[in-house]
């Protein structure tokens, strides 16, 4: 386990005692990433979330990045605010409501686009999901929206506190649409990164996104690790905008997933486009897109772990209730004996626990 002070240089490839050190092949253990933070106890992308994400064990933390007005990258799930922040019950802000087209979807609410970086720290950040996660409730009105320096700077103080490295796994969201309006989101998190001297495949970031143009892009502005996303259903909005057809399932076919090697380390998938469900919810045979992703190089990071039986598939759940947990352990068992190269977890404690037994 390296003992570094920072997140520059350091290899995820390092060490084979390392869990951050997983590849295709390797020995290493599946990566745990705690999705925008451990947002199953702490509103999510909230410095919180992040750091009890950290210390329940989690290797990296993921920052959805969206920009401010003055042109800063803050984590936030989407750049429209209204569920996960109180600016719907700020009168001085009630102005600003407004309806967007945001890929191609008609949204109504409050943008950060329309914020200064100064104006949403004055906000606080809530539940986004409050029927789910009663408890989490709790917390609402008590965090700022972090920047993505701020998430920085808490991996950094963590893994000098720890003796371990914490990588950051920003996503970047609607990519298409913030260079639309003037407010690219790479060259800003390419300058980010740079200042922090990340700037390689060794150290502890990965860059990821469901679009491609932008990534891409991103591979000829920095050497650091690329993942592309897929989902379930859909296809990259940039596709859409150029006329290109191919669906996220084109993709993740093995000509799909060569056409990513051209561009991109690893994909971050739907879970369901490696063990598919039925019309029940209960699970089929896996795919081959781990294996195919893995004779060409790619890792695999799968999406998104979550305790509460309505996200688990049918088999793993536990009673009736839809907030109630199920066996999460489980889910993770099986996933982890497909090879998989790493999980996106809500409850990130739990997925190092089912890790511990591999």
């Amino acid at each position: 386990m390296t003992t570094s002070l920072g997140l520059a240089g350091l290899a995820l490839a390092a060490a084979p005692s390392s869990p951050a050190s997983a590849s295709p092949g390797g020995s290493a253990k599946p990566l745990v990433i705690a999705h925008r933070g451990a947002s199953g106890y702490r509103p999510e992308h909230t410095l919180e979330a992040y750091r009890l994400a950290i210390r329940m064990g989690a290797d990296f933390i993921e920052p959805d990045l969206v920009s401010t007005r003055d042109g800063v990258l803050v984590a936030r799930h989407e750049n429209e605010i209204s569920g996960t922040t109180d600016v719907a019950a700020r009168p001085e802000f009630a102005g600003r409501r407004t309806t967007k087209t945001i890929d191609g979807t008609a949204v109504t609410g409050w943008f950060t686009e329309d914020f200064t970086l100064a104006e949403l720290k004055t906000l606080r950040a809530k539940e986004r999901l409050p029927a789910v996660r009663v408890t989490n409730t709790a917390f609402d009105g008590r965090f700022e929206i972090p920047t993505f320096q701020e998430v920085i700077d808490l991996a950094k103080a963590e893994s000098r506190r720890r003796g371990r490295t914490i990588g950051v796994y920003p996503e970047t969201k609607h990519p298409t649409y913030f260079q639309s309006i003037g407010l690219a989101l790479e060259e800003p998190l390419v300058r980010v990164l740079r200042a922090n001297r990340l700037v390689s495949k060794r150290d502890a970031v990965i860059i990821q996104s469901f679009e491609t143009a932008n990534l891409r892009k991103l591979s000829r502005l920095t050497d650091v690790r690329l993942a592309q996303l897929m989902d379930a259903a859909g296809r990259p909005y940039d596709f859409t905008v150029a006329g290109d057809a191919r669906t996220y399932a084109d993709l993740a076919t093995a000509a799909g997933l060569k056409w990513v090697s051209g561009y991109a380390d690893g994909v971050g998938a739907n879970k369901n486009l490696i063990v598919p469900r039925d019309a029940s919810g209960k699970l089929l045979t896996p795919t081959t897109l781990v294996r195919d992703a893995h004779r060409l190089g790619l890792v695999v990071h799968a999406w998104t772990f979550r305790a509460e039986n309505q996200f688990l598939p049918a088999d793993f759940r536990i009673g009736a209730d839809p907030n109630a947990r199920g066996d999460i352990i489980a889910e993770y068992e099986l996933f982890y004996s497909l090879g998989l190269d790493g999980v996106f977890s809500d409850h990130p404690d739990t997925a190092v626990a089912a890790r511990a037994g591999l």
